[in-house]
């Protein structure tokens, strides 16, 4: 729903007519309140990056959109060296999308009982939640108590969604059955047992989404011209930065920058932003082979995207899409994956350089 902005101009006392005009013309697939018009952040193109995957094989353009000086140069130098060394293999699994309703019982003793009458009921519950949508498959449940509190995660197939709103109607659904054949209250049906848009060690472990799995072998050769470096360095800073250092501050993301990556990826194609968080998440890891040849891989648990419904409607993230090339998500999500591997190999190549601070003062400022 637009509002007036001129009047929202006038009454801050700001000229806005930049963002007034932006997007002026996509009203119809915006789903934002209050609007008065939209920010422009800077689109680039990486590539192009050789995938050989389970779903895509080939050479594929990577739009990043972002502020951020040298990131784009940096996945494109990291594609570079992918594409001559062969392509990036790429591998996927659905885990599904999750949502984490709480239920109040009286007692253990109940909660007990309430734990396995969901587990016997599975196939009912099935066919209850499947009736909300014809894209919306469910895969399975998971609880645990304490307490008087009891956490489900269900698990979803949303197709060609990222469908956090199929999961959601979903779940009413199912809270509302439950009440009705046990008189379980819920109490909401998202209960951060989901969890969503929050980093987790239960993300972490199980997955949410898709997990991604991305691995390469680059030769020494390659990392001494285009890298301008050695597989040694690359392993001695990222045992320092993505082992030591993560492990020392605590962190979920034992990697160099999976986050700006996907950031990137995310805002050009139309995703959820918040789930950049799930996202940070993951492990990248390097071996020095007996060669001087450099294995190199990330893992990433949680991906959260979709090429449907949200910001994907939108013409200009529409557009971004097209420039990639696929029509599934599981493509899409290759894509995405490689391109990680392609930040993390050009970034941790920088630092072990020395290169790295000279690069952000040249294209950052």
């Amino acid at each position: 729903m637009r509002i007036d902005a001129d009047f929202v101009a006038k009454k801050l006392g700001k000229n806005i007519g930049n963002i007034i005009i932006a997007q002026r013309d996509d009203e119809g697939n915006i789903h934002c309140e209050n609007l008065i018009g939209a920010v422009v952040i800077p689109l680039g193109i990486a590539g192009p990056l050789r995938i050989n995957g389970d779903h895509i094989n080939g050479d594929y353009y990577v739009p990043l959109a972002t502020t951020e000086g040298a990131l784009v140069a940096s996945v494109n130098r990291g594609c570079k060296v992918i594409s001559l060394s062969g392509g990036v293999n790429v591998s996927l699994n659905r885990i599904g999308t999750t949502r984490g309703p709480v239920f109040y019982v009286n007692s253990l003793k109940e909660a007990d009982k309430f734990e396995t009458w969901l587990q016997t009921n599975e196939k009912k519950i099935a066919k209850v939640i499947e009736q909300t949508s014809s894209h919306l498959k469910f895969i399975k449940l998971e609880t645990k108590n304490v307490g008087n509190y009891i956490y489900v995660r269900l698990y979803f197939n949303t197709d060609q969604a990222m469908g956090m709103n199929m999961a959601t109607i979903a779940t009413q659904k199912f809270a509302d059955y439950v009440a009705l054949e046990t008189k379980t209250k819920c109490l909401t049906i998202a209960g951060n047992y989901d969890i969503d848009k929050k980093p987790s060690w239960l993300n972490f472990i199980s997955g949410r989404g898709f997990q991604g799995w991305g691995e390469i072998i680059i030769k020494e050769k390659i990392i001494n011209e285009i890298l301008k470096t050695t597989s040694r360095k690359i392993f001695d800073v990222w045992l320092a930065k993505c082992m030591i250092g993560s492990a020392m501050s605590g962190s979920m993301g034992f990697n160099a920058h999976f986050a700006n990556i996907i950031a990137a990826f995310y805002v050009a194609t139309g995703q959820d932003l918040a789930h950049v968080v799930e996202g940070s998440m993951g492990i990248t890891s390097t071996k020095v082979l007996g060669n001087n040849d450099l294995y190199f891989s990330v893992y990433l648990p949680a991906l959260m995207l979709g090429m449907v419904g949200g910001g994907t409607k939108l013409r200009t993230q529409t557009e971004a899409r097209e420039i990639i090339g696929v029509n599934k998500i599981e493509q899409l999500v290759e894509v995405l994956v490689g391109a990680i591997l392609a930040g993390e190999l050009s970034l941790l190549a920088s630092l072990a350089e020395g290169s790295l601070a000279k690069v952000h003062e040249k294209l950052g400022r």
